[in-house]
């Protein structure tokens, strides 16, 4: 029998810390082979004065942080689509023409193609990125997550897959989610501090009641708590966007909160929406790479 093999489609560097830190070396433990595309380079994302002596950009800087990650979480492989950090929506940086957002704007197709093919190199037999809301309403994140499930539904309809019992068609598609408990949680504490939940962040540009308000259904839970420290030492990595946040979350409180990941199964449709699996690969034909 083959390996399983699995990608995590995402915008930058840190999404894949940040988010999945614990998911993905479980699923290493369980012999899975994981791949990465990262799609942008990060160079919008605000870097602390004290970090960037030692880097001629930005950029240089959060892919020096995502090289360090890499050693913690053990990617099979990580495919760089090489666009500029779009910001956040409406700011100056996501009009410019070598960004995310402004080349999914303007040539979706040509973005789906890119990501199509790493997807025919890779053949992951399950795919995972963002919601629909794009986790946070990160521009990116949204163009990322449109351009890897256009890709994915391609791939499924394709007529050359449904004809050749060696051509490639990935098997599960999943949107990683938020813990809900986790987001009430900060809209309840920013209100306690006085603070707008809908005006949250360093820029004040992560409205945290809109993120519940598109959440979606979760079908699948993924035991993570054995990997908490894993999921620390990768996130730290990433210093310049204040890696690190999870060793000063009191572990009682990590326990209850992050004990487990959370997945939206997109495809195969779920007949219903409540939690029916805790394994991603479940029902998933290794020996196959056609359904």
């Amino acid at each position: 029998m083959e390996r399983g093999r699995l990608l995590i489609s995402y915008a930058h560097p840190d999404d894949e810390s940040f988010g999945l830190g614990a998911a993905i070396p479980k699923w290493i433990d369980d012999g899975i082979d994981v791949y990465l595309i990262c799609a942008t380079n990060g160079e919008v994302g605000d870097v602390p004065e004290e970090l960037r002596g030692r880097y001629s950009t930005a950029a240089e800087l959060r892919l020096s942080e995502l090289d360090c990650a890499r050693q913690h979480l053990k990617f099979k492989d990580v495919f760089m689509l090489g666009y500029r950090d779009s910001g956040m929506p409406g700011s100056e940086t996501s009009r410019h023409p070598e960004s995310l957002c402004y080349q999914w704007r303007n040539h979706p197709a040509d973005v789906t193609t890119r990501v199509k093919a790493i997807l025919q190199r890779a053949k992951p037999h399950v795919v995972v990125t963002f919601n629909r809301y794009g986790g946070y309403g990160h521009p990116d994140h949204i163009a990322i997550q449109r351009a890897t499930t256009q890709a994915f539904e391609e791939l499924r309809a394709s007529e050359s897959a449904h004809a050749a019992n060696d051509a490639y068609r990935p098997q599960k598609l999943y949107y990683a989610a938020f813990p809900k408990a986790t987001i009430r949680l900060g809209i309840w504490r920013a209100r306690l501090r006085g603070q707008d939940p809908r005006r949250m962040g360093r820029n004040q540009d992560v409205d945290v009641v809109k993120i519940l308000e598109h959440s979606e259904p979760v079908h699948a839970r993924i035991p993570v708590a054995r990997y908490f420290d894993v999921w620390e030492r990768a996130s730290s990595c990433h210093a310049s966007q204040g890696g690190g946040r999870i060793s000063r979350t009191s572990r009682w409180l990590r326990r209850i909160l992050y004990s487990k990941q959370g997945f939206t199964r997109v495809c195969p449709t779920p007949k219903r929406d409540r939690v029916d699996e805790n394994d991603l690969f479940a029902n998933v034909n290794l020996n196959s790479r056609s359904e």
